[in-house]
């Protein structure tokens, strides 16, 4: 880890990478409580966070994009851009200027998508092979704990002071991670276009490569399979609080607590493990924890929803920083935003349609069927990656040196 820190440059882009996170964390929870001030409506809140998620689902576009323009500069470009986006939320005061609010969600979601694809190939480029693991699994602890107070700050200062104040300070996030980001003296090449491919090819190389490539292909399908029961938590957790342990709604702000206590542990200790197990046994750990971590859940006793929780937190940067780390040892460089792009697709969808499922499941099933179904989703997934022949990977490998030496 002091290797890498050492990197001037890998140390401005942390450090873009959190305050931008930090600001956008902050103006997002703050923007659905404001539109729920405004008209009443708990709906009209949610559609704040839905009209993001249709934002980027554009990603396939700012993953092209990502691949066809040097990433340090495209990065500068959009976050200048974003702080122009902001400004419209400045002129929302009542009811009537809640699309607004819906508009500029979209906008964000289409820049976030085309940001993170643009950040991860830039981070392929800066850092070296053996340490991917440990700048992924950094970030991870430090986005977690980012997660803990960037939506309490949030809603603190819209509380105390409105929304305007967010937007301003979202905004010169932005631009102050835009400067960061000009302080980075590595230079790219620019990418080479490519010869005789349609613009709709080109867009959909990143499925295809994922496609075709063994490890990437079981990865997502392992990592698709366990958001849907991520998705499902996001609702279920509440009954956890209410009818297992008989709490009060605020309750879940201690859970919340619990589950970024284990998720920063967690982040922590991912370098390690990749560099000792590899990625995907990180991945399948990872797994493992969230299948272990939701059965506990349907216990209705306060030892064991804690330690569910806490496996729970500590299930995602193992899998988030291993399949990240996974992708970018295994894609070529002029591939990494598209096939980055189309990995979140893939697990956008139907993590968004899980959350919506479980809204609708919880009024008809007994909480803990959800989570023993969710605990068997985590399993199968582990499981699944667990079958993955050994001579499978060395083919893997062999497929990316070649598709490094001679980028598609």
């Amino acid at each position: 880890m002091h290797a890498l820190l050492a990197r001037r440059d890998v140390r401005l882009l942390v450090l873009a990478r959190l305050i931008d996170t930090a600001g956008s964390n902050a103006l997002w929870i703050a923007l659905g409580i404001r539109v729920k001030e405004l008209t009443g409506s708990s709906s009209a809140a949610g559609l704040t966070f839905f009209a993001f998620i249709l934002g980027t689902l554009a990603a396939p576009l700012g993953g092209a994009l990502a691949d066809r323009a040097r990433r340090r500069p495209l990065l500068i470009v959009l976050n200048l851009t974003s702080v122009v986006m902001l400004t419209p939320l400045l002129s929302v005061h009542d009811r009537r200027d809640v699309w607004v609010c819906y508009v500029v969600m979209i906008m964000y979601g289409l820049a976030s998508g085309a940001t993170g694809s643009a950040m991860t190939a830039l981070t392929q480029t800066l850092v070296p092979p053996g340490q991917l693991g440990d700048a992924n699994g950094l970030l991870q602890t430090l986005l977690q704990g980012l997660r803990l107070i960037a939506p309490l700050l949030g809603a603190g200062v819209l509380s105390a002071y409105g929304l305007g104040p967010l937007v301003a300070g979202d905004a010169a996030t932005f631009a102050l991670a835009a400067g960061l980001l000009t302080l980075i003296r590595h230079r790219e090449e620019r990418p080479q276009p490519t010869q005789h491919e349609k613009p709709d090819a080109r867009i959909a190389a990143g499925f295809r490569y994922i496609a075709r490539t063994p490890a990437l292909r079981q990865s997502t399908i392992a990592v698709v399979v366990a958001v849907i029961a991520f998705g499902f938590s996001e609702t279920v957790l509440f009954a956890v609080a209410d009818q297992g342990l008989h709490r009060p709604p605020a309750f879940i702000g201690l859970l919340s607590s619990l589950q970024g206590a284990g998720a920063i542990a967690a982040g922590a200790a991912a370098a390690a493990l990749m560099r000792r197990a590899g990625e995907e046994r990180t991945v399948m750990l990872g797994l493992a924890c969230a299948a272990a971590g939701f059965l506990l859940d349907a216990a209705p006793t306060l030892p064991t929803v804690a330690t569910g929780t806490v496996l729970i937190g500590a299930s995602l940067p193992l899998i988030v920083a291993g399949v990240i780390t996974l992708f970018q040892r295994r894609t070529p460089a002029p591939l990494m935003g598209r096939a980055d792009a189309a990995l979140n697709v893939l697990i956008g969808v139907p993590q968004t349609t899980a959350i919506a499922a479980g809204a609708a499941l919880i009024a008809l099933v007994d909480y803990r069927i959800l989570l023993a179904a969710m605990g068997t989703l985590m399993a199968a997934s582990a499981l699944y990656l667990a079958t993955r022949p050994r001579h499978r990977l060395i083919e893997t490998e062999i497929e990316t040196r070649l598709a490094r030496k001679c980028p598609r």
